[in-house]
């Protein structure tokens, strides 16, 4: 079991960014500008960089693209749902965002859409979650840590576990191992910062991936954007980069929140025995935090409850038993518009992860071939 677990967070983190985008990830495109001259540094120079990082407070605009090779679905209309409108939303094309971030206990994003905005902000022990869609707002009160649970947060600052390119690059670089290849690529600019670029390639001829570039801001080792290239296809299938960057701490104002008048308020309180943060919204938030535990689950670095995985490396497939899976993903009316009938059951297939939802319940997901998990079905 203990070996299962390890593999399971060695591996996770390079699946969870595209499968956390289908459950709502949002932000943007990579956009390096010019090449610049830095003075050279290995990539165990670059990884130790990204792990000394002191940014504590920024502000910043970020975009993202995603070209997964799904169709477009329609994010309103007659049995759409907001949330699970929202989630396909990000599955394809570009969307922009701001970001606010203010040590570990306060935090805020705000999807800039052509005719809604969405916003996350934390602030201390409140969450809110608002739609301009719907005028919707939900407001999540979580548990203040006490002194003593402040003190124990580890030394190197932490930030709430909100969508930038710092928490994503942060589980790529958390699942390097042997399966690996680590080299450092041509320095860029990186919203007018300069910034040395590391490569992981994997060692695999089965993994859906080719490659995933992390830019690091030379001057402080703050993770700039990251980009994934699916074998086969030319344009990168998922970017997301800072496009404008502040590294000041931001106006306090910016994380009250008081919801516009009229607007239709959702109360909840997370329990007690809860972490405060990462947190997560309600099902139907329009913009959840990318890896955010739901109120009832267990400790993100938990193994999943009946999880096995198969396989190591970029090569793994994760198993989810009959009766486990998210009812908003197996159900959900919008997400059955993108998944095609297969022999006993149904599959999501993407340029960069697959998805196999069989008929009496059992889930697999890997970065691998569609064809991969089905004969890790098979042999279960």
């Amino acid at each position: 079991m203990v070996a299962v677990a390890r593999a399971r967070q060695r591996w996770l983190p390079a699946l969870f960014i595209p499968l956390a985008l289908a459950m709502a990830v949002l932000f943007g495109s990579v956009q390096a500008g010019a090449t610049v001259s830095l003075p050279l540094k290995t990539a165990e120079e670059i990884l130790a960089m990204v792990a000394r990082t002191e940014v504590r407070a920024l502000s910043g605009t970020v975009e993202q693209t995603a070209e997964l090779g799904l169709p477009e679905v329609p994010a309103s209309g007659p049995g759409i749902t907001s949330g699970a409108a929202s989630a396909l939303e990000f599955l394809t094309g570009s969307h922009t965002a701001r970001v606010y971030v203010d040590g570990p206990l306060r935090a805020r994003v705000q999807i800039l859409d052509q005719m809604a905005e969405r916003d996350v902000v934390v602030n201390g022990g409140d969450a809110w979650f608002y739609n301009s869609r719907d005028n919707s707002a939900t407001h999540l009160t979580v548990p203040v840590p006490s002194l003593a649970e402040l003190k124990s947060l580890p030394a190197k600052p932490t930030r709430p576990d909100m969508p930038t390119p710092e928490a994503m690059a942060s589980r790529f670089i958390a699942a390097i191992d042997a399966s690996t290849e680590v080299t450092v690529a041509e320095a860029s600019s990186v919203a007018g910062r300069s910034a040395y670029s590391l490569t992981l390639n994997p060692r695999s001829t089965e993994t859906l991936v080719d490659s995933v570039t992390i830019d690091v801001d030379s001057e402080t080792g703050l993770p700039l954007g990251v980009e994934v290239r699916a074998k086969g296809q030319s344009e990168p299938a998922y970017s997301l980069e800072y496009t404008q960057l502040d590294l000041s701490t931001p106006d306090a104002a910016l994380f009250d929140f008081t919801p516009p008048p009229g607007a239709t308020v959702t109360e909840k309180v997370l329990p007690a025995n809860e972490k405060v943060l990462p947190v997560k919204p309600p099902a139907d938030a329009p913009v959840p935090a990318p890896d955010a535990p739901s109120p009832d689950a267990p400790s993100p670095d938990a193994p999943a409850r009946g999880a096995t995985v198969t396989g190591m490396g970029w090569d793994s497939v994760v198993a989810l038993p009959a009766g486990s899976a998210p009812a908003e993903f197996t159900s959900n009316p919008e997400l059955s518009q993108t998944l095609q009938p297969v022999d006993g059951g149904r599959a999501l297939t993407t340029s960069l992860l697959s998805v196999l939802i069989l008929d009496d319940g059992r889930v697999y997901a890997g970065m691998v071939p569609l064809e991969r998990l089905q004969s890790a079905a098979a042999a279960q």
